[in-house]
């Protein structure tokens, strides 16, 4: 029986864990046990209010989101959709755009600060540099009660470049701040080292480093085997004049997603979110057993300059995504691994014909893996240890505080987004809720932010 099959099958899954972990075949990685330590979620209408300097275009946001980007005022007026939502049956989630004010929503990367308080990143808004030019780029601070499943938002950091470190033109250059938007930048992960926070973007992709204010102090271009690597929205991208192939490596939207650091912070390791493409196969990169691969690249702290080493992190499935990772120690790290295409919890799946209010694709696979960086092989490759899978949670003490079953937890959202380890025994993994377009745990209803603590003991200690 597949794994898969097995998620498919819920609880009766679950109660095979612990003879799967010491039952795997050989050379595969080991599915270990999880379970749930807190859970907590900021609603998803979260709203605040920009920076008084910020100027009157960011009192609402989302006004260029409509289908034809042409400019909506009235707020709520833009009726949207969940990502997944089939076109037979559409499937909304009871928010409309514009929004009033700026949203604390689609947490991209998060970083333990001790005592439930996490820092979390906002990604670029709306799903496009053209749906987003009225999104501020932000930096949050959220508490987590896990007595009462609460995450309250805390404080904000608008990232902003006044000394004009970023080389293009931003939607903000008449302005003294230069807060950036989500025009400008699309960041998806986040490290902190020393009182700099390194922030991943996809549109580059581009490496950030910002001070402790939100300020831009350094911007870093991406570089593999000595030549710039580029995607379609990389400032430097020209498009031909007549229908071609462009010359770029990055897909839209499959930039940098995950980042992490050493323990000692003197190096970076920044991922990309799926295989680079390859102009002379016409095709995603593979290996030699036709799976597609993430590179993972190594960047020098001190000398601010990538060092040439990459690593080569196989995907399951070619169409899958990498999604965030985070250092266990110096040598091996946790990674999501997770399909781009499905959420929803599988007990309200749609049976036979699909109707708006069922999930039409429920989740499929959403998992973390531990990886070997240390011990990769000759050709690069990390060593995937073993797993958990955020579709099978054991909850034995029922705090879940939204989407439990019984005893097993699930976290079916189309975006299993960020990740990080929190001590020896516990990760925090949390979804990008997409606000307004993801709608995978409670069908109409638009996603709130969720943070889950899993205790993974058994992977976080694997060899």
């Amino acid at each position: 029986m597949s794994m898969r099959r097995m998620v498919r099958n819920g609880v009766a899954a679950l109660a095979l864990l612990p003879v799967l972990s010491v039952a795997a075949l050989a050379g595969d990685p080991v599915l270990f046990p999880s379970t749930l330590a807190g859970h907590a979620a900021v609603p998803a209408m979260t709203l605040i209010q920009p920076p008084p300097d910020a100027g009157p275009l960011f009192a609402t946001s989302g006004k260029f989101a409509g289908p034809d980007r042409k400019r909506v005022d009235t707020l709520g007026a833009i009726p949207t959709l969940s990502y997944v939502s089939d076109a037979k049956a559409p499937r909304g989630s009871g928010v409309g755009l514009p929004l009033a004010g700026q949203a604390v929503q689609g947490f991209s990367a998060i970083l333990p600060l001790g005592g439930g308080e996490f820092l979390t990143l906002t990604d670029n808004g709306f799903g496009s540099k053209a749906s987003s030019p009225d999104v501020l780029l932000m930096v949050h601070k959220v508490k987590a009660d896990w007595a009462t499943g609460k995450a309250a938002w805390v404080s904000t950091l608008f990232l902003h470049d006044p000394d004009k470190k970023i080389p293009f033109a931003i939607v903000n250059e008449n302005s003294e701040k230069r807060y950036l938007t989500g025009s400008d930048i699309d960041p998806e992960s986040m490290v902190l080292v020393g009182d700099r926070l390194f922030i991943g973007d996809e549109f580059g992709p581009y490496l950030l480093e910002v001070d402790k204010t939100g300020k831009v102090v350094a911007f870093h271009e991406t570089v593999l085997n000595g030549k710039p690597l580029r995607s379609p929205d990389h400032y430097r991208m020209s498009l031909p004049n007549l229908p071609a192939v462009a010359p770029f490596e990055v897909r839209r939207s499959r930039g940098f997603e995950a980042l992490t650091a050493s323990p000692d912070g003197k190096t970076l390791y920044v991922a990309l979110e799926n295989a680079l493409w390859n102009a002379e196969t016409k095709g995603l990169e593979t290996g030699p057993d036709g799976k597609a691969f993430v590179r993972i690249l190594e960047f020098d702290v001190t000398k601010g300059a990538y060092t040439g080493k990459s690593w080569k992190y196989a995907l399951e499935d070619k169409d899958y995504a990498l999604a965030d990772m985070s250092m266990v120690d110096d040598g091996t790290a946790v990674v999501i691994e997770r399909d781009d295409s499905s959420e929803g919890d599988i007990d309200q799946a749609c049976k036979g014909e699909v109707k708006a209010d069922c999930f039409n694709i429920p989740a499929k696979f959403k998992r973390v893996y531990k990886i070997d960086i240390k011990g990769a092989d000759a050709d690069g490759y990390v060593r995937k240890v073993g797993y958990v899978d955020l579709l099978a949670i054991r909850d034995p003490d029922r705090k879940a505080r939204i989407g439990g079953s019984g005893d097993r937890f699930s976290m079916p959202h189309l975006g299993a987004e960020g990740l990080t380890v929190v001590d020896a025994d516990h990760i925090a993994v949390v979804n990008d809720n997409n606000l307004p377009y993801s709608s995978g745990r409670t069908i109409g209803k638009a996603d709130d932010n969720e943070i889950a603590l899993l205790k993974v003991t058994e992977l976080l200690r694997a060899k």
